[in-house]
């Protein structure tokens, strides 16, 4: 079937969210009807696809209803409804990634019991199925908590330094993990089609907000040797090459002090640690995911330029409708452009959009990227 002007090819996007809407920016240039689902009028994707849907992709029956008629449905997050894509699947719908991927990828206990059966080097742990366990558990601190399923942005991890810290955690299921003395964490994207070519975009360098456990700058290349990147780069492959997804797998490590590199978790749809490549990239992840999940040839993922991005999330005290402030004098800076993600209102530490820095030398585009972080701010027109 040919994707291109006709209506007769359906994409359906479960989740409407600011991944949804950079993956719009793709579908647009290749003129491809998308269909979104979404359970807000007002989120980002809702003004510029083809179909906006009201309904929840956590629920059965909206998820069951908005893709039986569909040719392909991606993801825009992964926590979707998985039953109703099993049934849709059966029915002969083509979901990438495939359900049975997502299965894996949605509890991070399941996730860490598959890297362990294919001999995936991560950190070790255990899993607990509540807080009462957990208490009377002769843990070994400090270690890290992460809720088993719901996880994102930061939410459901948490360091523990001792007993008492189990008390503020939330009943549900989790794994322990031993911490991680690493000197840096790193991402590798790895996009596969239909056919099973596979590509793997170039490795690059996160580095997390210490107070709210958010990636705030990525920079791409990483700076790391050759022999670490090639490390790096065999591990993402091994682990793309396990799960076998269609679409985009974003591999995230840690680099460890003795030079070892473990993978912490991945996440099966375009990543926060690619948005750079919309700028600095001849393919950009979002272009890729769709070449991958409609069978099309993979473009190339070299870089055009260095780049460092930057997150732009609300502020510690913004709440109510989004405020950027100092938009202006960041547009004076050198390589610098600006992605807004149309979210109406923001509360702190809320992902809002992020800033793309370009520059021929790395060390100058963060140089900037510092700059715009000390020059804007995003906050909100209440107080709380």
């Amino acid at each position: 079937m040919s994707y291109f002007s006709t209506t007769k090819f359906k994409l359906g996007i479960l989740g409407g969210g600011q991944l949804g809407k950079m993956l719009l920016a793709e579908t647009q240039k290749l003129d491809i009807n998308t269909f979104v689902l979404e359970n807000s009028a007002d989120a980002p994707c809702a003004a510029i696809t083809n179909n906006f849907v009201i309904g929840d992709w956590k629920n059965f029956e909206d998820v069951y209803h908005f893709g039986r008629d569909k040719n392909v449905i991606t993801v825009e997050i992964e926590h979707v409804n998985l039953k109703a894509l099993e049934v849709l699947e059966k029915e002969g719908v083509k979901i990438h990634p495939q359900p049975s991927v997502l299965k894996i990828i949605q509890n991070k206990g399941v996730q860490k019991d598959f890297f362990k059966k294919n001999e995936i080097n991560t950190a070790t742990y255990k899993r607990y199925t509540s807080k009462t366990e957990l208490i009377h558990a002769n843990l070994e601190f400090p270690c890290i908590w992460k809720a088993e399923t719901m996880g994102y942005d930061g939410n459901g991890v948490r360091k523990l330094n001792c007993t008492q810290d189990i008390k503020n955690l939330s009943d549900v299921p989790c794994i322990i993990e031993e911490l991680i003395p690493f000197t840096k964490e790193l991402a590798v994207i790895v996009a596969r089609n239909v056919d099973g070519e596979i590509k793997t975009f170039p490795t690059v360098e996160m580095e997390f907000n210490q107070y709210n456990n958010q990636v705030e700058f990525v920079l791409c290349p990483a700076t790391i040797s050759e022999e670490i990147d090639k490390k790096a780069q065999e591990i993402a492959l091994k682990t793309a090459k396990s799960f076998k997804q269609i679409g985009l797998l974003a591999v995230e490590l840690f680099l460890t002090k003795d030079h070892r590199i473990l993978v912490n978790e991945v996440a099966p749809r375009p990543h926060n640690s690619g948005h750079y490549s919309i700028e600095a990239s001849y393919t950009n992840q979002f272009e890729q995911h769709l070449r991958a999940i409609l069978n099309l040839p993979l473009g190339c993922t070299k870089n055009k330029l260095p780049a460092v991005m930057y997150n732009l999330s609300g502020s510690k005290n913004a709440y109510g409708n989004v405020r950027y402030k100092n938009m202006e004098q960041i547009l004076k800076f050198k390589g610098v452009t600006p992605h807004i993600y149309g979210k109406k209102t923001v509360k702190p530490n809320r992902k809002m959009g992020h800033v793309t820095v370009v520059n021929s030398a790395l060390s100058e585009a963060k140089k900037i990227a510092i700059q715009v972080k000390n020059t804007i701010e995003v906050t909100g027109d209440k107080k709380q």
